[in-house]
């Protein structure tokens, strides 16, 4: 699911495999329930992903980190 992660400068660098693997699911419209079910940890570690996911790429939602992933590839 990793379909982000290209150039070394590309703004989704600065994020962990595992951060990387919630963002997808979250870009998907997917419930922290269901991410950390399918991922096999507790919905407060999906909850910490988010959190630090969000602050990385400067975005405030989930809606703003789909628009910044658009982005990217838009401009790729």
């Amino acid at each position: 699911m990793h379909e982000v992660q290209n150039a070394e400068s590309s703004p989704f660098s600065v994020l962990t495999p595992r951060e990387r693997d919630v963002m997808d699911y979250v870009v998907l419209g997917k419930p922290n329930k269901i991410i950390a079910a399918e991922l096999g940890v507790s919905q407060r570690t999906i909850e910490a992903h988010r959190a630090r996911i969000f602050q990385k790429m400067q975005v405030r939602n989930a809606v703003e980190l789909a628009r910044c992933i658009l982005s990217q590839r838009i401009a790729s």
